[in-house]
C-alpha cells in the first residue's frame, strides 16, 4: 500500500456496510481508520432493524398470551410494561455496539469517534481539527428518516425516537405506507395503542405483490388499525394539554397523542465535503456509484443506503465485503448482484418475498403460471383465530423456472430465507414438487402447490 498516506482506507460511517468493509480491508493487510460521529453499528443495530425486531417479538406476546388459553394455559395478572421492554432493548443494543467496536479493535482498525469530512484530494479533516490522508476513502454514512415540510412538523417523531418514548401514546398517527409504517403500526397496536395510518396514496407496500398487500390491509383492519388514504399533512397544532391536533387532506381535524412519520429516508451526505472533490450525487442526494461501488472520483467509494441502491442491511454488508475484497484482496474485483434480493416486512403477520411479483412477471415474461395456497395455520385454528396465510409462487411457463415467491403469515421471513436460495439458483417448480414435505408445517405448502 502507498506509505505516502496515513491510511490505506478511511471509512466515514461505522454502520453495517462501513464496519464490514473496514474489517475485511484490514484483514487483507490494509491500514484502516473509521470515523463515526454517533454510535458504532449504524442504523440497523442502533435504531433500526435490530431493536425493531426486538419490539416485534415483544408485541407478538400480546396475541400469544391470548391464544395460550386455547392450548390449556391459564395466565393470571398479565400486564405489559413498556419501560421494561424499552430498557431491555436498549441494553442489548449497547451490548451489540460493543461487539461491533470490538470487531474493529480486533482487526487493528483505528476508530475516531467524531465527524469527518473530505477537505481535499485524499484528505479528511476530523471535527477535532486533525487532518489525515488516505489512499482510498469509503463513504458509508447511511440514510435518515425524511420529515415532510408542513406547518407543525416540529411536533412529529420518527422511527429514531420511537425506541425511546417515555410512555406509549394512547392514540398514534403514523404517516406512510411502507414497511416502517406498517411494522410500527403492528407493534403499537399490539401494545394497546389506537393506531391510524395515513398514506398519501391508496396503496401500502407498493413494491410487494398485490395479493399480499391486500391481505395485510384486511388483517390489519380486523386487528383495529385504521387506514386513511390520499391523506397528506396540512398542519399540526400542539394543544395546551400536550395533544396534537392534526389536519390531513380530505379529513376532519383529529387529536392524537403522538404523530410518527415514516415517509421515506434520505441519504446522509450533508457536511461530508463531497463538493470539495466533486463527488457526483443524484436527484435524491444519493451518491452515484458504478457496479463496483466506485464514485466518479477514482479513489472514493460508497456503499449502503447513502447510494440508494437497495436500502437493506444485508445488501450494504455485501457491498462493503465486495469493495474490500476487490480493492484490497488478492482476487479479481467483483460486483454485488442486486437482483433477486429477498426481503421481509415484520408486520403482524409478517410478509416475505423474493423475485418478481405476479404483475412484474406478466409484464416482463408474458406467459406465467401462478400457484397459490390460502390457508389457516394450525395454531390459528386451535386458537380460534380466523387469520389466514397466503403463499404465492410465480413460474415462468416457458421453462418452469420459479421467478418469485411471496408469503404472508407466521414465520414467513424465516421460511423465505431457504426458499430464496432456490429462486436465486433458478430451480424449477418440478424441483419443488420432487421435494418431500415436512408435515405438519406451514412451509410444506411450498412443495404442495397444485
Amino acid at each position: 500500500m502507498a506509505d505516502a498516506y496515513d491510511f490505506d482506507l478511511f471509512t466515514i460511517g461505522a454502520g453495517s456496510g462501513g464496519v464490514r468493509a473496514s474489517r475485511v480491508a484490514a484483514a487483507h493487510g490494509a491500514r484502516v481508520a473509521v470515523a463515526e460521529e454517533y454510535r458504532v453499528g449504524g442504523t440497523c443495530v442502533i435504531r433500526g432493524c435490530v431493536p425493531k425486531k426486538m419490539l416485534v417479538y415483544g408485541a407478538h406476546f400480546a396475541e400469544d398470551l391470548e391464544d395460550a388459553k386455547s392450548f390449556g394455559w391459564t395466565i393470571e395478572g398479565k400486564r405489559f410494561d413498556w419501560a421494561r421492554l424499552r430498557d431491555s432493548v436498549q441494553t442489548d443494543v449497547t451490548r451489540l455496539e460493543g461487539l461491533y467496536g470490538q470487531t474493529l479493535s480486533n482487526h487493528k482498525v483505528t476508530v475516531f469517534n467524531e465527524r469527518a469530512a473530505i477537505t481535499g484530494d485524499h484528505q479528511i479533516t476530523l471535527a477535532s481539527g486533525k487532518v489525515v490522508t488516505a489512499a482510498h476513502i469509503l463513504i458509508a454514512t447511511g440514510a435518515r428518516p425524511l420529515i415532510p415540510e408542513f406547518p407543525g412538523n416540529e411536533h412529529v417523531i420518527t422511527s429514531n425516537e420511537a425506541f425511546h418514548l417515555d410512555t406509549l401514546p394512547r392514540r398514534i398517527l403514523i404517516a406512510g405506507g411502507g414497511y416502517i409504517a406498517n411494522e410500527f403500526a403492528g407493534i403499537f397496536n399490539e401494545f394497546g395503542c389506537k393506531v391510524t395510518i395515513a398514506n398519501r396514496s391508496d396503496t401500502i407496500l407498493r413494491s410487494y405483490d398485490a395479493a399480499l398487500r391486500d391481505r395485510l390491509l384486511q388483517i390489519s383492519m380486523v386487528k383495529g388499525i385504521t387506514f386513511l388514504f390520499h391523506a397528506e399533512f396540512e398542519h399540526i397544532e400542539k394543544q395546551a394539554d400536550g395533544t396534537l391536533l392534526v389536519k390531513l387532506t380530505g379529513q376532519e381535524a383529529c387529536e392524537y397523542d403522538a404523530v410518527m412519520v415514516a415517509t421515506g429516508r434520505v441519504p446522509n451526505i450533508e457536511g461530508l465535503g463531497l463538493e470539495a472533490v466533486g463527488v457526483e450525487t443524484g436527484k435524491k442526494g444519493e451518491i452515484v456509484v458504478d457496479a463496483f461501488s466506485k464514485t466518479n472520483i477514482d479513489y472514493i467509494y460508497a456503499v449502503g443506503d447513502v447510494t440508494d441502491r437497495v436500502q437493506l442491511t444485508p445488501v450494504a454488508i455485501r457491498e462493503g465485503q465486495a469493495f474490500a475484497d476487490s480493492v484490497f484482496g488478492p482476487g479479481e474485483p467483483y460486483a454485488v448482484d442486486h437482483s433477486c434480493v429477498p426481503s421481509a416486512v415484520f408486520s403482524h403477520p409478517p410478509i416475505a418475498a423474493v423475485g418478481l411479483t405476479e404483475s412484474e412477471a406478466r409484464n416482463s415474461l408474458g406467459n406465467i403460471k401462478v400457484y397459490q395456497a390460502d390457508f389457516r395455520p394450525m395454531k390459528n385454528v386451535v386458537a380460534g383465530r380466523n387469520e389466514r396465510s397466503l403463499y404465492k409462487m410465480i413460474v415462468d411457463a416457458a421453462n418452469d423456472r420459479i421467478v418469485g415467491i411471496h408469503m404472508i403469515g407466521p414465520d414467513s421471513p424465516e421460511i423465505m430465507q431457504a426458499a430464496a436460495i432456490a429462486v436465486k439458483a433458478g430451480l424449477t417448480k418440478a424441483d419443488f414438487d420432487a421435494t418431500v414435505a415436512i408435515h405438519p408445517t406451514m412451509a410444506e405448502e411450498l412443495v404442495l402447490f397444485k
